[in-house]
């Protein structure tokens, strides 16, 4: 149907928030932001979720912010907790390293785990019908500008006639070839890797489907075999001939290298899926132009390693819902939208060049590369992790549990070891004066972010001043009992720390002044974010 001479249909009412695109970003952005009392529409082009496994792991940091929305349980539970990693070389397995839960007191989930994208979806978009919000399939944003106060959006329906949507603010969560980055004429600089590279689900049997990871390495191959939940039930990813790189549109299974698997003795029974792609490193020139923002690979691309992908996608979302419901609900100043683009860019770069290196070290036919990956990194490795502290820096790192925002706007202060702009340490405890079996408490800290607010948290004795100034504030504070073990997470006693609604540290204040904290708030016009029933 020849759309362009059809008149355009204006949406009933305004929005605050069109979100294009429905992965998990997307979704992730929908949620918070309806649980936040804040309307929504969430459009996608493509006629129905995703069907494949695609992105797989799920880090502990992602899981802490689905705590908040109150369904981690359900993704631990439908998951494959990772617990060792083999490296064969050459056809020998030459290095074996436990995982068991090496973040142990970082978080309350100090585990690998992995969890298929395409059930990952359909959770999300369970969640999110609970809470009323419908995703609307097959409709496609075609054009936006803004205009004052608003983004006025151009979209097709699925019947083809066109729809002018108005909106407070847009976000992008469309992808890499994200119409809403290339309609700001925003730049996306970076590159792609040579290789081709498959990626497969399959039920096969062998030494390698012993539910841990395990990687192969060789000189000119690489395959990686992440496990899933079920009998049998294993991800591959590896390198596709060279002969063949030129013909990607036109391969199957049956064209893939089958000397790696070969040698690690996997005897594939079913192929369920399989694709080719090529590995690029990208990251936008900017995440956000006036009401327009960047989120997930709209924002950012790189290579799988660490699966680090999605994982970043969502807390981008997280970082900017929060902050939308915010000065949509005139309880916080328009220029924290600001602290989007600074906090979220940052470490999307530092994460684009790392995992370039780690990408490069693995693929790389130099001599140098060869040396590293087929002969140190297999002897270094069982010894290292033999170390607690190498342990739990690795988990800090994957588990995206060390991502900070110190440089941010909104961060202030520094007590010990805790800067303004750090993840707040997660520690088990009870809040003052709640019987310890009382329904609903969680024995940590963490359970007051179930409330999506702005708190204040004090480790010990909070003085009479903070009370009553958070009484007068309508800004929740929480007091926790010392223990000693709140010393080993860095905590300091009777030390005031306002948490954001994401659960990171804006404010840490030794001396708990009141002056302090009333300065602060008052800085950025912070008062209690209410919640929508439900």
């Amino acid at each position: 149907m020849n759309t362009s001479s059809l008149p355009e249909k204006p949406s009933p009412e305004a929005l605050p928030v069109l979100i294009v695109g429905a992965g998990p970003t997307g979704l992730v952005l929908a949620l918070w932001l309806t649980r936040s009392g804040v309307r929504v529409r969430i459009i996608d082009k493509t006629s129905e979720p995703g069907t494949t496994s695609r992105a797989l792991a799920v880090q502990a940091r992602t899981l802490e912010f689905y705590r908040q929305l109150g369904f981690a349980d359900e993704l631990t539970e439908g998951g494959h907790k990772a617990i060792g990693l083999n490296l064969w070389v050459a056809g020998r397995k030459k290095a074996h390293v436990i995982f068991g839960e090496m973040g142990k007191g970082i978080s309350p989930f100090p585990y690998a785990l992995t969890f298929p994208q395409d059930e990952h979806e359909r959770l999300l978009v369970d969640h999110l019908a609970k809470l009323g919000v419908q995703v609307e399939r097959r409709t496609e944003l075609m054009a936006f500008e803004e205009a004052g106060d608003r983004v006025i959006a151009h979209l097709k329906r699925p019947d083809g006639s066109l729809e002018t949507c108005e909106a407070a603010y847009l976000a992008g969560c469309d992808g890499a070839h994200s119409i809403v980055r290339q309609s700001l004429s925003m730049g996306f600089p970076g590159g792609s890797y040579s290789h081709l590279f498959y990626v497969a689900d399959v039920e096969a049997k062998g030494e390698a489907m012993n539910g841990e990871l395990h990687v192969g390495l060789d000189r000119t191959d690489f395959l990686a075999v992440f496990p899933m939940k079920g009998d049998k039930r294993a991800r591959l990813v590896g390198t596709v001939r060279d002969e063949l790189e030129h013909a990607s549109d036109k391969l199957s299974w049956e064209d893939v290298s089958r000397r790696v698997i070969g040698w690690m003795q996997i005897d594939v029974e079913r192929v369920n899926w399989f694709s080719t792609y090529r590995v690029h490193h990208r990251v936008a020139e900017h995440f956000r132009k006036g009401r327009a923002f960047l989120l997930g690979d709209a924002a950012h691309i790189h290579s799988p390693v660490g699966g680090q992908g999605m994982n970043t996608g969502i807390g981008d979302a997280v970082n900017l819902a929060w902050k939308l419901a915010a000065v949509l609900q005139d309880r916080a100043n328009a220029s924290i939208l600001d602290s989007y683009e600074p906090e979220r860019i940052a470490f999307a770069r530092r994460l684009v060049a790392t995992t370039d290196e780690a990408f490069t070290g693995v693929t790389s036919s130099g001599w140098i590369a060869r040396l590293v990956r087929l002969h140190l990194v297999p002897l270094l490795l069982p010894p290292l992790f033999a170390f607690r502290k190498v342990r739990r820096f690795m988990f800090r790192t994957v588990s995206q549990t060390s991502v900070n925002y110190r440089g941010s706007s909104l961060s202030e202060g520094r007590v010990g070891h805790v800067h303004g702009g750090d993840r707040l340490p997660w520690v088990t405890a009870e809040l003052q004066g709640n019987p310890k079996d009382a329904p609903g408490n969680s024995r940590d800290n963490y359970a007051p972010l179930r409330s999506l607010d702005w708190q204040v948290h004090v480790y010990g004795e909070a003085t009479p001043e903070i009370r009553t100034m958070c009484d007068a504030r309508k800004m929740p504070a929480h007091i926790f009992p010392w223990r000693p073990e709140m010393s080993q997470a860095r905590l300091q006693r009777n030390t005031l720390y306002l948490v954001r609604p994401d659960g990171y540290v804006a404010l840490a204040d030794t001396s708990s002044r009141t002056a302090v904290l009333a300065a602060y708030l008052d800085r950025h016009n912070l008062t209690l974010i209410k919640q929508k029933a439900g």
